[in-house]
């Protein structure tokens, strides 16, 4: 929306970051099977300009997890209004850690098989 774009038109990254965190967020609390926080963000590449009006897919894929922590590959592609193209245009790496009631870390269950 034209809110979240600077003066030529370009999403801002701190947005398209957000949406990244959201993502990540959405597939870490699968994982974790309950509240998880950000508590990282590394290797955040902006390769191309999103601009108003493009449609923004977001994948996630889980690369690390650790006994509390898992770290989830994040890719942000833009779909031009009027084409079938598709172009990776953000990707990064957001570390999550699964907490407990208290907001105190807590162990990842057990994965379940796919």
């Amino acid at each position: 929306m034209p809110a979240d774009a600077n003066a030529a038109g370009d999403i801002f990254g701190g947005w398209l970051m957000s949406q990244m965190d959201l993502a990540a967020g959405t597939a870490a609390a699968l994982r974790a099977r309950g509240r998880c926080v950000t508590v990282a963000i590394d290797k955040v590449i902006l390769h191309q300009p999103v601009l108003i009006g493009d449609e923004v897919s977001l994948y996630t894929d889980i690369v690390r997890t650790g006994r509390t922590s898992m770290s989830i590959h994040v890719q942000t592609w833009r779909r031009a209004r009027h084409s079938h193209e598709t172009v990776k245009v953000t990707e990064g790496v957001f570390t999550f850690v699964a907490i407990d009631d208290d907001r105190r870390p807590r162990p990842l269950p057990p994965e379940i098989p796919r």
